[in-house]
Order: structure tokens, then sequence, then C-alpha cells
């Protein structure tokens, strides 16, 4: 099994569950097998049984479901075609989890970037490389440091690594520090773990007058084999690129239209579909995906190439290089249902530099490279009048706001110092949980959200979802209507404009009434499913359909199902 670099572009969480103690107790035997080097004391760190440990299912890149297990806010380990493997908070605390080979602490940041380790540059020591198999998992460490920066596989078993002469694949890199599951956790830095050999090297050099034998001059001839391959890949490119514009000017209009039409197709399935996607209907692929894939200043015109359909073009590329398949799930409509993401043709493929890739719009519409992200929302209650007697111990005066947990802490330690007893009336026994309930329920609810790079702002009341719902326009006309950007930080100008071009709909703002300084965006036609896809990949949104959505799907699925039953029943 060959694993891709997974987490270079952002997650997206869409499930979060308590682990219980018969789920925990299958963890700690399955870390056991899979790591056997762990004490039962480290497994009972790792796992503990009475903190909270929670597991978190995600959608990493190309769409790829990814089990996630999480303590103290800190991903530890995380599952990827069920097998397990740790990430670097882990490795930082036990090192010696798994083998590691060293490099160069200049290719941390290709590392980081989405490449793999090229064994040109890893650092062989005396006592040899550790022996690893292909596909067993490994780290990566730096130079004078054995603490982890990335965890991967082994590309091949230690002895091909000698018999290819150090030379092609070593470690296909899963998890690197600073990736986004690194940035999942507290987002601390590595610890400084000298390295025992490094040590003795240091001190052979200093005790050495000859600066030709040292370790030093390995790392220079390591890193100009590493810029001597760099600058090879440059001419290379350099040289790419001029034969690419000869040839564009040899080529008719027509062969110009299929060399777009193909590298277009390409670059969508590589940066844009994700598996969850599928199936997807071709002409939904052709306009949310391929044209937004487009060289700037160019226009895809599928009728100015030799395939003239789009079909044609998909059932080429199905035969010749196998990479979709299509399939035509309802009669006259075709959807692509598979994509062969290991295919050579497409992971060899490289994004052009011309490509106007749509960016993710910003807060506030302006232009630049820092996309949007949502804003972090808490729940908090603030004192009212006729509770602050309760809080007077703890110096919260009316109108202190408090997280739910410091409310019960402080109630807590109110029943316990005061023996809430009464000596003429009779004791009302009261559970815990009702008696906080109570409690929250008195006081005034508030939310804090805090914007990345701003101070949190703290407002009374509910916060306020966005609110997407359909509405009839005339007699047979709908719209989609959009309300309440502006409290998540969304210029609702940003969105019309990404939703116009995504959709190929028109959008207009309309002022809210009774609302002052807000609008709303509205979408020609019934937009909503669609829209829920763009929030959530564009704004990293987790969209909830509301119950009379819900409703409206479950029917349309029954409905679906009895229309398929009775097409099978009549075939028989």
């Amino acid at each position: 099994m060959v694993y891709l670099y997974i987490f270079k572009t952002s997650i997206h969480v869409y499930f979060i569950y308590f682990c219980v103690v018969a789920f925990r107790r299958k963890l700690k035997a399955d870390l056991s097998a899979a790591f056997p080097s762990l004490s039962a004391d480290e497994l009972s760190e790792l796992v503990p049984n009475k903190e909270e440990l929670n597991v978190v299912k995600i959608y990493a890149h190309k769409g790829d479901a990814v089990t996630v297990y999480v303590l103290h806010k800190n991903p530890l380990f995380f599952e990827v075609d069920k097998k397990l493997f740790p990430t670097v908070y882990v490795l930082w605390r036990y090192p010696a989890l798994l083998p590691a080979f060293k490099t160069w602490p200049p290719v941390l940041q290709k590392l980081t970037g989405g490449a793999d380790l090229m064994l040109p540059g890893v650092v062989v020591p005396s006592c040899g490389l550790p022996d690893v198999k292909q596909g067993d998992s490994c780290a990566v460490t730096l130079v004078n440091n054995r603490a982890p920066v990335a965890v991967g596989t082994a590309a091949v078993a230690t002895e091909q690594m000698h018999s290819l002469g150090m030379k092609g694949r070593g470690v296909c890199i899963l998890h690197t520090y600073m990736d986004y599951l690194w940035a999942f956790g507290d987002k601390s830095g590595p610890p400084s773990l000298p390295d025992a050999e490094s040590e003795e090297v240091d001190k052979c050099v200093e005790e050495q007058s000859s600066p030709e034998e040292t370790v030093t001059d390995q790392a220079h001839s390591g890193f100009e084999e590493l810029s001597l391959v760099e600058q090879d890949e440059e001419k290379g490119e350099k040289s790419n690129e001029k034969e690419e514009e000869t040839q564009d000017e040899q080529k008719t209009p027509q062969e110009v239209m299929d060399a777009m039409l193909l590298q277009c197709f390409l670059h969508a399935l590589k940066s844009k579909v994700k598996k969850s996607e599928l199936p997807l209907l071709t002409s939904t692929f052709l306009r949310n995906y391929m044209f937004s894939c487009c060289p700037s200043g160019k226009q895809l015109d599928i009728k100015k190439s030799s395939y003239k359909k789009l079909s044609k073009f998909l059932q080429t590329m199905e035969q010749r290089y196998n990479i979709v398949r299509v399939k035509e799930l309802t009669k006259g409509v075709e959807s692509i249902v598979e994509v062969d993401w290991k295919n050579p043709e497409l992971r060899s493929f490289s994004f052009p530099e011309d490509t106007d890739v749509e960016s993710t719009p910003l807060p506030d519409g302006e232009e630049g490279e820092i996309p949007y992200h949502p804003p972090e929302i808490t729940t908090l209650y603030s004192v009212s009048a006729r509770l602050e007697p309760l809080f007077l111990n703890a110096n919260k005066r009316k109108g202190a706001t408090l997280h739910p947990a410091e409310v019960r802490s402080i109630v807590t330690e109110y029943v316990k110092s005061n023996e809430l007893k009464s000596e003429y009336q009779e004791v009302v026994s009261l559970k815990w949980d009702d008696l906080f309930s109570r409690t929250l329920g008195r006081m005034q609810e508030c939310y804090q959200a805090v914007f990345p790079g701003q101070p949190p702002i703290i407002k009374k009341g509910h916060i306020e979802p966005i609110d997407i719902t359909v509405a009839s326009r005339g007699s047979n006309k709908k719209v989609t209507l959009i309300k309440n950007l502006e409290v998540y930080g969304l210029d609702p100008a940003v969105v019309a404009s990404v939703l116009q071009h995504r959709v190929q709909a028109s959008s207009v703002l309309q002022p809210v009434p009774g609302a002052k300084d807000r609008v709303l965006v509205q979408i020609q036609g019934n937009q909503i499913q669609q829209e829920f896809k763009i929030f959530e990949s564009s704004f990293s949104f987790i969209i909830i359909p509301s119950s009379a959505q819900i409703k409206s799907f479950c029917l349309l699925f029954y409905f679906q199902i009895i229309i398929r039953f009775l097409g099978n029943a009549f075939k028989d």
C-alpha cells in the first residue's frame, strides 16, 4: 500500500465522540500489537482510563477518511486504512518508538511542502541504516537532534536502499511537523534531544586538525548533491518550457484545445475532486471544476477540440488512460463514479504556473494569501442579579461571563463549603446534573467569537446560524437566500461572487428587513446542495441541515428507493 502526504492541505472534522472504556481497551490492544516496544505503563499514559480521550473523524487531502485519537487537545495517533501511525507529539515523548532516518535541516522545508524523503538526502550513521521492510512505519529526524519531525512508510527495504546506491525515494511522508495535523494540537515545537553519535562526531572534529576529514565535508557534499539535483531539475523545467512554446506554435488550434482540455482535466482531478464527492455529474465536473483550472487569459471550449462533446472526451480518458470510470446512473445522465488516484499519468502531472487558481476569499474581501478561517465560538453564561450571591465568594459580580466548567466548579465549591440544610424545612435531595442545569437556566446565555489575529468578541444571546432558505418568486421561479454571513466575518459581496462563479447563476445583495448593517445574498434557483458543498470546501464550515431540509431529503431518498424497486420488479 502506497500512502500519500495526507495532511498537506486543510482537514475537515465531520464527527467527534468520547472514547468509552471498552473502546480504550481495544485501542490499547491495537497499540500494543502495532508498537511492541511500548510497556504497560507507557500504554496507560497514552490511553488513560479516566482522562478525556476523543476520537475525531476527519476528511484529509483528496477526501481520505482518517481517524485521529486526541488526548488533552493533542493528536496522539492517526489511523489510515486500519493502520496506526504515531504523531510527532507522541514521538517527541518516545523518540525510539519507530526506526528513524536522519537527514539535514534544510530538507525539512521540502518535506513540509509535500515532498518525500529521497535517499541522497539521508545521512548514513556509523552503525548503518535502520533495518526496515517496504511499507514499515518509520520516522525522520534531523542531524544533532533525535526528536522526529516527520512520520511515513519505507518506500523500499534497507537492502534495496544499498543496492540502489542510495538513489531514489526512501520514505513516503504521511505527516510532518508544522502540517495541518500538527496544527490541530497545541502547536508546540520539537524538543532538543541531543544525538549521542553527533556528540562523538563533534568531539572528533575538535581533536582533528585537518578539516577535510570532518563530518562537515560530508554535509557540504550532501548539500552539493541536493543543489545539483535541484539545478538539473530547473534546467529540465526551462528546457521543457522552451520545447512546449515551440510545440504550441507548430500545433493547430484544435490540437492546442485538446492539450488544454487534458491539462484542465488532470488539474481538476488532482487538486479539486475529492473521494467524498463521487459519484459526480459530468456536467458539474466540467462547469465547477475544469473551467476553474483553465489558464489565465484563455477559454476552454470543447466544441473547438477534436472531441466536440464532453462524453466523447471522458470516454477517451477512460479507455486510453484508465483514469476515470464513467457510468450512466440515470437515463441520459452520466456521472464519474470512480477515479484512479494512483494512475501514473495523474500522479506525474504538475500544476502549471499560469493557471488562474481560484483563491479562497478573505473575510474583508481583500486579496491575499491568507485563507479564511472560521471563528472559534464558545458558549458562555453571564451572572444575573438573582444569582450574584452564589458567585460572591469567587469574586464574580453581576455581568461577569463564565464557562460552563467554571460555573460547575463554583457551584460545587459553594455546596460543599455551605452545608445547605434548613432547620425548619425538610431536606430536599437534588441531583448534581439537575442543580447545574437549573443554575445555567437562570443565567444569561452569551457567546464568545474569536477570529484569528483579533481580540475575543463577547455578545449576549444565542449566536445566529447562517440561514440558507429557498423562496418562491412569481409563479414558477425559486431563489436561494443566505443570511447572517456578517456574524462569522464573511463579506456577503465576496460570498456572492464565489457562489455566482461556482453555480453559474446570477446573485444580488439585498438589505435584511428590520436589521441594520445586514444584507442577504440572493442566488437564482434552488442551490442549497451546491451551497453546502461550497461552504464546506471554500470556507471550512460544517453544514447541519434544518429539520425541514432533512425531511425533504429523506422523502426524496425513499422515493428513489421505491422507483428503483418498482423498476426491478417490472424487469423481473
